[in-house]
């Protein structure tokens, strides 16, 4: 399968950046000013890994609890790499005392993240011209 390792932005910045301008600028449509932001050198970063070290999806951490920036390659979709990701985040998310996780989930993608304990909050909104609703999961009491 694929291993989750967590690092640094120094470490993932060319792997994960590589598949955040794949998936949201190439593929979404993002404009890449939007996509790249000042929060990423404090946030943990996953990067999805096959055995042969290829990294083929990531996710970040930000220090406030929030999920986000969570891409697989389209070709390694639907394989359970991006539930890998999810979980090893909020189990990072958990291990630093946060009592409740939060993400701006794409709406085509609000199945996976409710399959993933994730509750939907608010209205639907657009962001980078995506319909995306927030979204929470506690985490206390081993949630």
């Amino acid at each position: 399968m694929a291993r989750i390792d967590l690092l640094a932005w120094n470490e993932a910045r060319a792997e994960a950046s590589a598949i955040r301008e794949a998936v949201f600028v190439a593929e979404q449509g993002v404009p890449r000013e939007l996509e790249l932001d000042d929060v990423d050198g404090h946030c943990v970063h996953a990067l999805a890994r096959l055995d042969d070290g290829r990294a083929v999806g990531t996710g970040r951490l930000l220090p406030d609890g929030h999920i986000g920036r969570m891409a697989v390659l389209a070709e390694w979709r639907g394989r359970g790499l991006g539930g890998a990701l999810l979980e090893r985040l909020v189990e990072e998310a958990r291990s630093r005392g946060m009592q409740e996780i939060a993400l701006s989930a794409q709406t085509h993608a609000l199945g996976f993240y409710r399959r993933h304990g994730f509750t939907a909050e608010g209205e639907v909104y657009l962001e980078a011209g995506i319909p995306h609703q927030a979204m929470t999961r506690k985490l206390a009491a081993g949630g």
